[in-house]
């Protein structure tokens, strides 16, 4: 029996919060489309990523992976 994984989701964002220990908190940013005005909209989500080794600064941009749960609310690893 084979078992099937997938890649999971990669988002791109910048690094605002390194007070924790190897954990960031990261910014990402997208455009979306207001379904009735028909403007364009930004909108931020903040997620806890994993940072073995507290290896980035705050205002750095960063790609982040999906991944196995870590802690009750980090589910992202920097790539």
């Amino acid at each position: 029996m084979e078992t099937k994984t997938t890649a999971g989701k990669t988002l791109e964002g910048v690094v605002v919060k390194t007070a924790m220990k190897d954990t960031v908190t990261v910014q990402v940013e997208r455009y979306v489309k207001h379904p009735k005005y028909k403007k364009y909209m930004k909108l931020s989500k903040k997620y806890l990523v994993h940072n073995p080794g507290n290896t980035v600064e705050v205002g750095s941009k960063v790609t982040i992976k999906e991944t196995r749960p870590i802690s009750k609310r980090k589910r992202f690893i920097i790539v």
